[in-house]
Order: C-alpha cells, then sequence, then structure tokens
C-alpha cells in the first residue's frame, strides 16, 4: 500500500516504541474509549456495524462503556471528535478515511490523548492507524464468484467512488480472470457522494442493470447500499457477495459468500489494547497473511459452495500469503493493470 513514502513509513515505524512511551502512560482505570462511526451509521449492517460488534464485545469482555457518536453530515466530523477529547476520552477512534483530516487536526489539539483511525494514515505520535489490504480479500471472493458463474458474467456495485473501492473493484476482477481469463466483469459505481454509501434503491437499480446484462453474480463495496443490491439479487434469483461483515444471514441461499475484512477485531484491539496500557501509535497493514481480510463460510452459504470451490479459494489464498500470486493494488497507481 502506498499512502505515504516510503520515508515517511520508515520514520513512523522507528518513532512508535518512542511514540508508545509518551502515549501509553494511562492506566486502565484511565480508560474511555469513544467511537466516532462514519456515514450509514452503525446499523449499516456493513463496515459500521462490524467497527460497532469490535467495541461491543470490548464493552461485553470488560464492563468500561463508551461514549459514541454517529455522524450524519460531513460538519459533524470534525466536531464530534473535538467533543469527545474535551470531554477526557482516550482513547478516540474515528472510522473510515474520510475523518482523516478532521481527525489529524484534533490529535494536534490533543496530544496526550490516543487517536485510531480505520481506512487511513494519519502520521501523528499519538495515532494507530490501520488499513486493510482489500484487493486481497477481494480476489478470493472474486475467484469464488467466477467459480460459481454459470454465464461467465460477474459484478461489482461500489459505493462512492473513490480509489479505496476502487481498490476493491479491481481485486475482485483479478480474482475473477485467475479462474476464467475470459470472465467479463461489470462494474457499476453508486456515487461520488457520502450519500453512496445508504441508498439500497440506488444499489437495487444497478444491480437489476448488470442481471440484464447477463451477470449472475454481483459482489457489493457499499455500505448500506449493499442492502438493496442483496435484495435484487434474492428477487432475481441470482448470487450476492457481501461485504466488510458476514452478511451471509441476510439472505441464506442467495448470499454465495462474504468478504471479510476485520474492522471488528482493529477496534476491539484500539480499545483493549488502550486498556491494558499496551497502546501503540503507527501504521498496521492488515491482509490474508495477517487475518485482517478473508472470507466467510458458515451454515447459511455452505450449499452453495462445493469442496472443489473451497478448496480452489483455499489454495489461492495460500499463494497469495506465500507470495506465488501477487495481487495489484489499485491505489499504488489508480490503475487496474494486472
Amino acid at each position: 500500500m502506498n499512502f505515504l513514502p516510503k520515508s515517511t513509513f520508515k520514520t513512523i515505524l522507528l518513532g512508535a516504541a518512542a511514540s508508545a512511551l509518551l502515549v501509553g502512560t494511562a492506566s486502565a482505570a484511565d480508560v474511555q474509549p469513544a467511537v466516532v462511526f462514519d456515514m450509514g451509521g452503525k446499523f449499516d449492517k456493513s463496515f459500521n456495524q462490524g467497527v460497532y460488534d469490535g467495541v461491543e464485545k470490548f464493552k461485553s469482555e470488560t464492563g468500561i462503556e463508551y461514549r459514541e457518536f454517529e455522524v450524519t453530515n460531513e460538519a459533524q466530523r470534525e466536531q464530534a471528535l473535538r467533543r469527545m477529547a474535551q470531554r477526557g476520552a482516550d482513547p478516540v477512534l474515528g472510522i473510515g478515511f474520510a475523518q482523516a483530516p478532521a481527525l489529524e487536526k484534533v490529535a494536534k489539539e490533543f496530544p496526550d490523548t490516543r487517536f485510531a483511525i480505520i481506512d487511513m494514515v494519519v502520521d501523528l505520535p499519538n495515532v494507530r492507524s490501520i488499513v486493510f489490504k482489500e484487493h486481497e480479500g477481494s480476489f478470493l471472493v472474486g475467484a469464488l464468484a467466477a467459480l460459481a458463474s454459470e454465464s461467465g458474467k460477474v459484478g461489482f456495485v461500489g459505493g462512492m467512488d473513490i480509489p479505496l473501492i476502487r481498490r476493491f473493484a479491481c481485486g475482485y476482477e483479478q480474482g475473477a480472470k485467475h479462474i476464467n481469463a475470459d470472465a467479463e466483469v461489470v462494474q457499476n459505481m453508486t456515487g461520488t457522494t457520502p450519500a453512496a454509501w445508504n441508498d439500497p434503491g440506488r444499489g437495487g437499480e444497478l444491480t437489476k442493470s448488470q442481471f440484464e446484462r447477463g451477470v449472475d453474480v454481483v459482489y457489493a463495496a457499499a455500505g448500506g447500499t449493499g442492502v438493496g443490491v442483496y435484495q435484487a439479487a434474492k428477487d432475481a434469483g441470482k448470487l450476492a457477495i457481501g461485504v466488510d461483515s458476514n452478511q451471509n444471514y441476510m439472505h441464506p441461499g442467495t448470499m454465495l459468500t462474504s468478504m471479510l475484512k476485520r474492522v471488528d477485531v482493529a477496534a476491539y484491539n484500539v480499545f483493549m489494547d488502550s486498556k491494558n496500557d499496551a497502546f501503540t501509535p503507527g501504521i498496521q497493514v492488515l491482509g490474508l497473511a495477517e487475518e485482517g481480510v478473508g472470507w466467510a463460510l458458515d451454515e447459511h452459504n455452505e450449499s452453495l459452495v462445493t469442496g472443489e470451490m473451497k478448496a480452489t479459494v483455499e489454495e489461492v489464498s495460500a499463494k497469495i500469503k506465500s507470495g506465488e500470486i501477487k495481487v495489484h493494488d489499485y491505489t499504488s497507481d489508480n490503475t487496474c493493470d494486472y
């Protein structure tokens, strides 16, 4: 991932241990965690809800309550983060790439408060930045889509048209074509504003259009918009692939699988590490090898995944982990040439 120049990565990594001494001095009794959810809300059944599951797990295990806020417009991000810090919250967790400018500003104002952000890098000594190799997980579900497709045409519906979502799409396309070099991958983005994360109606319309073009498996990386994608697949008798959280339960028999992005684990670790005086700033990059991404197989989709399909995906996963298969990262050069 090329979020920052290599020199900056090196500086952050070298300074992580020293920085931890500065920001890791709070005792467990001082931990007052807070989370600022982004557009779509904590019950979007996808990205935000994965974080919610993680912080709820922390609360249930420790008995420690956390503060929370759900952003409904862009102006609220900075206000919410600052308000949490002013009220003594520590750590403060911001959800989503769009919170990066606000979190950077507020983290500078409160250098003794620990902050964390999921899906973007903020280069400050009191911030933990957690990013994922979504292209690796998407490669796996792309391979599975191609294995399940009867038409040789698979679809992708993204949320907001940004490089991060293009990374999902590019990984998915690579996985499908790894299995079937002649596979056709039809792609649509829902929009160019944050509203694209919560527009199930538009997601359903795009999905129906793809089905009319012969697609029989569709992957959504679109937050709450994905709900419409999955419903359209169910109505049409086609297959769908969920994202971020395990969404297989939503429509058993329709959901082929879900691409797991373990934001739940990332959020849980931010809070628990802070409680245990083990919080470290810097960059965490989580891919298949780190079990940060993967695919879901459970009682809701096991009838759709044959033993041969499972074995093939597991083989592909092992080759990605070993480096035998190199998955191109769209954000490295803003292309999907591979």
